[in-house]
């Protein structure tokens, strides 16, 4: 029943609460993915969040709708994937149907499969196993087949009963968004201070416990 209440409680903040409120609220969510070889997962610690239709960056800007971005219109928790460089890159949507905006979900701190997820980014280990967009989804094993399922009851789900929480959490702007104006140096990514699983994070800032509450 418990795990029920807490999963429960995920739904309804994303059914209430803004897109950059559910990036923060998602950082330290545990993300889990089911596979034939067994469970893989880790701990959110870097994402970025898209509003459009205003977000010049975000695929729906100007409520743009085309068979691509279809699953933006949905509900919230809907997992939208594209591809970007070659690489598939996940999306959570936020927001009530027809109102497309999302998080980008860019690093995860491993946790369990490690071993497995080693072997989807062949033989890559250490921060570069999942401390980029297109690294996590290859590291979990993410398949275009989840496009339009729902990050609370798919095989690739939150565990809200495994969430940490940050010790601080910082809002940067975003990666590889040029020539947006606002919109390239809003605050809209955050990330777990300190965490060594996020994106061109230096070497300097890591912090004991990577950041995570005691």
């Amino acid at each position: 029943m418990e795990k029920v209440r807490k999963m429960e409680q995920v739904i309804n903040f994303f059914n209430s609460e803004t897109t950059e409120n559910i990036a923060k609220y998602l950082l330290g969510m545990y993300l889990e993915h089911e596979t034939p070889e067994g469970k893989l997962g880790g701990y959110i610690v870097d994402c970025e969040a898209y509003l459009g239709p205003d977000d010049l960056a975000a695929h729906s800007y100007g409520m743009r709708n085309t068979p691509r971005v279809r699953a933006m219109y949905e509900k919230p928790g809907t997992i939208y994937l594209y591809t970007m460089h070659t690489h598939l890159i996940l999306n959570m949507i936020t927001q009530p149907e027809g109102m497309p905006q999302g998080v980008m979900i860019r690093g995860i701190e491993p946790v369990a499969g490690i071993e497995g997820m080693i072997a989807n980014r062949h033989g890559r280990s250490g921060a570069a196993l999942s401390d980029g967009p297109g690294k996590l989804v290859e590291a979990l094993g993410i398949s275009r087949e989840l496009y339009g399922e729902s990050i609370f009851s798919s095989s690739l789900h939150l565990v809200p009963e495994k969430r940490r929480v940050p010790k601080t959490i910082d809002a940067l702007p975003r990666i590889g968004i040029p020539n947006k104006g606002i919109w390239t140096e809003r605050p809209l990514r955050f990330v777990v201070h300190g965490n060594p699983y996020i994106t061109n994070q230096r070497k300097a800032l890591i912090e004991e416990n990577n950041g995570w509450r005691k």
